[in-house]
């Protein structure tokens, strides 16, 4: 039976439910991307401010308690040169050393992230002889990690299988009423044009 791997970017996948309108149920992702396999593992990283707030903090327990390896990072706070404020903290070491160092555990790597730095490693895990299936949506999903997998699935196409019923979130194309709110745990710097 094939031994199947999930690592969610955490911030990645956010900012795709934020693009969509509609958020995750991250049991429902368990289940879908292991059907027709044995999960070995599935790793979600996401970044937490110092102290830890009762939301972010009942989410990665959730988290937890579903069956996730959970791997955190504390928000560090950075002002540019422009005195504007940034929180950021980058978990992409966290899991590239997850993707290689588990890889004789299993057969497919499931990715759900569209950030191209990520490009590489897949590279070494299908030279390893490893499957790999990238899962994003378009518009966030750069060219090179695409190419580089074996598989790309599109959030859109699995919507009706991964979806938190009931649970919206605002969607980016619909606008935010002019605020500039973000996410606060996410990967990066944000910039304008929020290429995430």
């Amino acid at each position: 039976m094939e031994r199947i791997a999930l690592f969610i970017d955490g911030a990645n996948v956010y900012a795709a439910a934020k693009r969509l309108g509609w958020n995750f149920d991250h049991r429902k992702i368990l289940e879908h991307f292991s059907a027709g396999g044995a999960l070995y593992n599935a790793f979600y990283y996401t970044a937490v401010p110092t102290p830890i707030d009762d939301k972010q903090k009942r989410f990665t327990d959730a988290l937890t308690y579903m069956g996730y390896t959970v791997r955190t990072r504390p928000l560090r706070e950075a002002t540019d040169e422009g005195g504007e404020t940034h929180r950021r903290a980058s978990l992409d070491i966290e899991i590239v050393t997850d993707l290689l160092s588990t890889s004789d555990r299993f057969d497919t790597a499931v990715l759900l992230t569209g950030d191209g730095d990520f490009e590489r490693p897949v590279e070494v895990l299908r030279a390893r002889g490893k499957r790999v299936v990238v899962a994003c949506i378009a518009e966030m999903t750069s060219y090179e990690l695409r190419n580089a997998a074996d598989e790309y699935v599109d959030f859109k196409d699995i919507r009706e299988h991964v979806e938190r019923p009931g649970y919206r979130l605002p969607s980016e194309s619909r606008g935010n009423s002019g605020s500039e709110h973000r996410p606060f745990y996410t990967s990066a710097a944000l910039q304008e044009s929020d290429d995430r």
